[in-house]
């Protein structure tokens, strides 16, 4: 497993902010739209196209991911295999963590957007560990 130090920074990041931290997960797969054009097919195919499919969705405090591989390790054994998980971070208030409320608001917002292939806002792992970037 190769765990990024893109992945390590966003989790010391979080430690290091001044109110307590929720990071957001949400965990996609990339399958062929319905109908696919021949162009969007040869891009599927290569690696670089598709629309994402969210699978499914998780908080955790910061503390609680020692690395990316715990993550990882975590996920294969609550749901199905996965292309792309993308990451988010939420901050509480008046040194109190985010209230379960705001935290299922904000997976629901991040999942619809991912849905919606409006990730730019969100850090992007591939399976390995690797730190996506989409153009």
């Amino acid at each position: 497993m190769n765990d990024t130090s893109h992945f390590r920074q966003l989790l010391a990041a979080a430690v290091a902010e001044p109110e307590p931290q929720r990071l957001l997960f949400v965990f996609a797969f990339a399958e062929l739209p319905d109908h696919p054009t021949p162009e969007q097919l040869e891009r599927f195919r290569s690696g670089r196209g598709g629309a994402l499919a969210p699978l499914m969705c998780v908080d955790k405090a910061p503390q609680d991911i020692p690395d990316f591989h715990a993550l990882v390790s975590e996920s294969e054994r609550a749901g199905p295999p996965w292309s792309v998980v993308f990451a988010a971070s939420l901050a509480g208030q008046a040194g109190r963590p985010p209230d379960k409320g705001r935290i299922e608001l904000a997976l629901e917002t991040m999942v619809e957007a991912v849905r919606d292939g409006r990730i730019a806002a969100f850090a992007a792992y591939g399976p390995q560990g690797e730190f996506l970037e989409f153009g």
